[in-house]
Formats: C-alpha cells, structure tokens, sequence
C-alpha cells in the first residue's frame, strides 16, 4: 500500500527520483516496471504494472459503443506509458506527460493505495485547500462502513 505526500523535485530530463521508502515495494510488485497516464483531474496516476494489468483490462472490457467508455478508453489507456525504474530508484515521466500535468521543477507524489498521484506542486497546495473548504467532503453518502468519517 502507498501512503503520504512525499514533496518531489524533477531533474532537467524530466526524471523523479522514487522515495526509498517505496523502491523495494515497486521493485517486488513489478519488476520496476510501472505505468504512468493522465487522470480527470489533471495530475498523472502511476500504477506498477501489475496493478495496472488488472485496471486497464477493466477497462478495455466496458462497451466500445458506449460514448463515456470510449473516452475512459482513449484517456487512460490511450495515454498510458510504460516506464522502467532505474537502479538509482529514477523514472522518466514522457514529455507529453508532464506537460499535461503541467510538471516542472516540484512535484507532489501522493500514495493512493494502489497506485501514486503525480501533481503539480502548486495546484496540489490549491486543489488541496479547495477540497478542504468544499462541502462535497460529506462522506455520509458512502457506503456505512465509510459514513461516520468526516473531514
């Protein structure tokens, strides 16, 4: 499981370094082999890749004729890139990627269970004081197990 906000700096190539504390768990899960793509919200999702298989299957099974399925198809899967992790713990995030998500220097790198989120540094700060303020985090909708959280 990933967890926790790790504040991350991109080199001039457009490389992250992995935090330590998460390379043995991805080396285990994936052989160093993760996937990167873009999410709604405009930040990137990071998968290892066996976490990824069982997603992207998911995925590409849903209904081609169905208008939303297809633009689920063509985001996630269509953009979704293959990258290796290096000895030193270093990914390259394509060009395409990181200009989507609109990455620079910093970078925010949010565990997500599953999975890792790639932010901009600055529109994690923004986007995280607008989901504090917001009233869309009632959790009493969720399922009960979830309900009697609150934020």
């Amino acid at each position: 499981m990933f967890r926790g906000l790790n504040k991350i700096n991109l080199d001039a190539k457009g490389r992250i370094a992995i935090p330590v504390r998460y390379k043995d768990s991805l080396s285990d899960l994936s052989s160093n082999l993760l996937i990167c793509t873009i999410d709604q919200d405009h930040c990137l999702l990071l998968y290892p890749l066996k976490f990824w298989k069982s997603i992207e299957k998911k995925i590409m099974e849903l209904p081609t004729l169905h208008s939303a399925s297809r633009r689920l198809q063509r985001l996630m899967v269509g953009h979704a890139a293959e990258i290796e992790m290096d000895s030193s713990g270093r990914i390259l995030i394509p060009k395409e990627l990181r200009e989507f998500a609109k990455l620079t220097k910093q970078a925010m790198l949010v565990g997500q269970g599953n999975k890792f989120e790639i932010w901009n540094y600055d529109d994690w700060n923004i986007g995280r004081e607008r989901w504090l303020s917001s009233k869309e985090t009632d959790l009493s909708d969720l399922p009960s197990e979830l309900g009697a959280l609150s934020l």
